[in-house]
């Protein structure tokens, strides 16, 4: 999936111009400006070495593109910003509409699954059937990502973070989402190409942005998505 992605956006390479990476956010700047969500394994971080550091900036962007294959998930998130700047979003089509009212949409009173645990969760459980929110990380009554293959045959909408792609769960995930259920991917890491439509997801519910020289503000200075301003929410159908 990934080196489809890669081969996707390598006809778009050009030189990186900017290379930043912040405590919730990484950006880079190359034929537009893209974002991915900062993925850090657990501590020690000493054990963490990024390649070529202090040269990242210097590499075209489809170089830097192939560390989103990397085990290590800040290097692979460096990577999945990279591609996201190589892709330019065609809005003629695409929806101005956000994961959760998709997921309202297809999901009421349904069983909805949502892989990552997103801010719309509290509000969703009053819609869905069932809900079920999936974490590698768990908290409140969220479920262990180990409890995955019991829990998506059973769902009829299932939400995806694209940080799945970071931490390459993502072709786990849709091994045990049934053929019939809705797939969505969301968050602004999502890459908005169509290659994930042969995959098996039917929406990308993800983000363009309008005003890089904002983005790049907001997340050097530490700001979460909802601090960010430059952004438009996007949903992009099979």
């Amino acid at each position: 999936m990934l080196k489809d992605l890669l081969q996707f956006v390598r006809p778009f390479d050009c030189p990186i111009e900017k290379l930043f990476v912040g405590v919730h956010w990484t950006v880079v700047m190359s034929r537009v400006c893209g974002i991915a969500s900062t993925q850090v394994e657990p501590p020690p971080h000493f054990n963490q070495q990024i390649r070529d550091v202090g040269h990242l900036h210097e590499k075209l962007a489809f170089e830097l593109g192939q560390f989103v294959q990397s085990e290590k998930w800040l290097e692979a998130s460096m990577g999945m910003a990279a591609i996201n700047s190589l892709i330019e979003i065609d809005e003629n089509k695409c929806k101005n509409e956000n994961a959760y009212d998709t997921i309202c949409e297809k999901g009421a009173g349904k069983n909805v699954a949502i892989i990552g645990h997103f801010p719309f969760v509290k509000k969703l459980k009053s819609i869905a059937g069932k809900l079920w929110v999936i974490e590698l990380q768990p908290r409140d009554d969220d479920y262990d990502a180990d409890q995955t293959s019991d829990i998506l045959p059973k769902c009829d909408v299932v939400g995806i973070s694209a940080t799945t792609l970071i931490n390459h769960t993502l072709e786990n995930v849709l091994k045990y989402c049934r053929h019939d259920a809705l797939k969505i991917m969301i968050g602004p890491t999502t890459p908005m190409s169509s290659v994930f439509f042969d995959y098996g997801i039917d929406v990308l519910a993800g983000s363009k942005i309008y005003d890089s020289q904002g983005i790049i503000r907001g997340i050097e200075q530490g700001g979460n998505f909802r601090q960010l301003h430059g952004i438009k929410v996007l949903t992009m159908r099979k």
